[in-house]
């Protein structure tokens, strides 16, 4: 990239990091020693506000970078990121939002523990979301690296190396400094600027093509090298029954992995009641549902105008397929439009990691205080705050995610995340939908659902070709895959169900019958909620 690009974006993204530093001191000033206002802002946001700030959340570098990118390489097979995604809101909807906001007070397990015996179900949900959290995270990461290292020109590993801590310490500072009532306000800011240069990237891509959606088609497949294979299934997920189970798995994964998302959950808390948590995801739906149509124009953009082959030079998993789509369609490389336009849109796919990075860090680092912290202390003596120790679970968790950003680096961003969300519906959905709806669920049934999606989950990924066994694996030279699907969610979901209901019915304890008639007063009702 030429300079006028390098020093361009570099001012944008220095613009945007300013801004957000200003937003975490404005932040910082308020009183951040309470719980309650360092969990959950206050509880002071409105619907819209908090709308706005849950797509800010869930539209991340993957969404912006790598669903497009997968589009442009893979056509019809990318799409179903797409779908996915935004089918993912409706579960969120109708099952969990105005529930687990009347039910918990900060965290998932504070909707688990309200009829279990608090110990046990703290450690295994904590350290759940911790295990999401950090997946996603990494997610993020090499989005991040990738992003700068086409800005400053080839893919040198000191470049990306240096994004991947920068990005890790500026997270690290937003959470610690600034709490949920920054992390909002950035993802507020983030939201309204994706939104805004995605219809911007969307009308360009239609008016180059004369509002031809047809003929925008057409074109990609055939510059796709697959002609009419591109626009149809199994391009990549129609090879073999195995690809197809894949195909199916990642489908789970997406779709159920939503509403077991910490960071997610952990936005109904920051609204004063339940009919604004649901106010806020109808908010959402709309301002992600169009979010994901215009990735599909984008997707099939950077097919028809870049082309494949040139976005899978510039990185093999097609996570710059929208910056080199703005470069273009500002003019070319050589071009003030194309200069301004990829910086701008570089820019704002920094602003996207940035923020996500930021909420996804403080549900982390609540869960840590909040549950494995508060779960785990010993009784007497000195003991910390729990908003103090979050500040210091921020610094581990952004080093852990610095380290596995640095080691998947070469993996698609919305592949990784779709790991996340595989993990999210083993082991968080299962232990929340018994939770809610199940009157003889107990605590061994509580522990087992967790463990038993999250182990064999986590398990399933080591021994997949996502780890060893092929070259694009994080150890190429290495094999000990066994495992023959990429997402684990088809084999571990279903087992974190069936855990669920076999710690229950094995269990000796004898469900609480007053507990679940609070529980479900509570959480349909919103009496004493917190």
């Amino acid at each position: 990239m030429s300079g006028d690009h390098r020093t361009l974006a570099l001012l944008l993204f220095s613009a945007f990091v300013a801004v957000t530093l200003a937003i975490t001191t404005w932040a910082s000033r308020r009183r951040q020693g309470s719980a309650e206002e360092f969990y959950a802002g206050g509880r002071l946001f409105t619907p819209l506000e908090n709308g706005f700030a849950i797509a800010g959340d869930y539209m991340s570098a993957a969404s912006f970078l790598g669903i497009s990118g997968l589009i442009a390489l893979y056509g019809y097979d990318g799409m179903l990121y797409s779908v996915g995604f935004l089918v993912a809101w409706l579960v969120v909807l109708l099952l969990v939002a105005e529930l687990v906001r009347n039910c918990g007070r900060f965290t998932l397990a504070d909707v688990v523990a309200a009829r279990m015996r608090e110990r046990p179900v703290r450690i295994a949900a904590g350290t759940s979301s911790v295990t999401v959290s950090v997946l996603y995270l990494v997610a993020q990461m090499v989005g991040a690296g990738s992003l700068v290292a086409l800005l400053l020109g080839g893919t040198d590993e000191s470049v990306q190396t240096g994004t991947v801590i920068g990005v890790g310490a500026l997270m690290v500072i937003y959470v610690s400094l600034g709490g949920m009532r920054a992390t909002t306000w950035i993802q507020i800011v983030k939201a309204v600027l994706l939104l805004g240069g995605t219809i911007v990237l969307t009308v360009l891509v239609l008016v180059r093509f004369h509002g031809d959606v047809d003929r925008l088609l057409l074109t990609a497949a055939e510059r796709s090298g697959h002609g009419a294979a591109f626009l149809a299934p199994g391009l990549k997920y129609g090879g073999d029954w195995t690809a197809r189970f894949d195909f199916i798995s990642l489908g789970l994964a997406l779709v159920l992995g939503t509403a077991g998302l910490p960071h997610i959950l952990s936005r109904f808390y920051t609204v004063p009641t339940a009919r604004a948590a649901r106010r806020s995801v109808v908010w959402s739906i709309g301002l992600i549902g169009g979010f994901y149509l215009m990735t599909i124009v984008l997707g099939f953009g950077a097919a028809a105008i870049v082309g494949p082959d040139a976005v899978r030079g510039s990185n093999a998993a097609g996570n710059t397929a929208v910056p080199l789509l703005a470069l273009d369609l500002g003019g070319g490389a050589s071009s003030t439009g194309g200069t301004v336009l990829f910086a701008v849109v570089a820019a704002i796919a920094f602003a996207t990691i940035l923020a996500v990075v930021a909420g996804v860090t403080l549900a982390s680092s609540a869960s840590v205080a909040h549950d494995l912290y508060a779960s785990l202390r010993r009784r007497g003596g000195r003991q910390r705050s729990e908003v103090a120790v979050a500040r210091v679970a921020a610094v581990g968790i952004g080093v852990v995610a610095i380290a596995l950003g640095l080691l998947a680096r070469d993996l698609n961003v919305a592949f990784l995340v779709g790991l996340a969300f595989a993990v999210a519906a083993s082991a968080n959905l299962p232990v929340l939908l018994y939770s809610l709806f199940w009157r003889g669920f107990t605590t061994r049934g509580a522990v087992w659902a967790v463990y038993g999606g999250l182990v064999p989950a986590v398990v399933l990924v080591l021994l997949s070709p996502v780890v060893s066994g092929s070259p694009a694996s994080l150890f190429p030279d290495a094999d000990f895959q066994y495992f023959p699907l990429q997402n684990p969610g088809l084999v571990s979901v279903p087992l974190g169900f069936l855990a669920g209901w076999l710690g229950t019915v094995t269990s000796p304890e004898v469900p609480d019958e007053a507990k679940h008639a609070e529980t479900e007063v509570r959480s349909l009702t919103g009496a004493g909620a917190a």
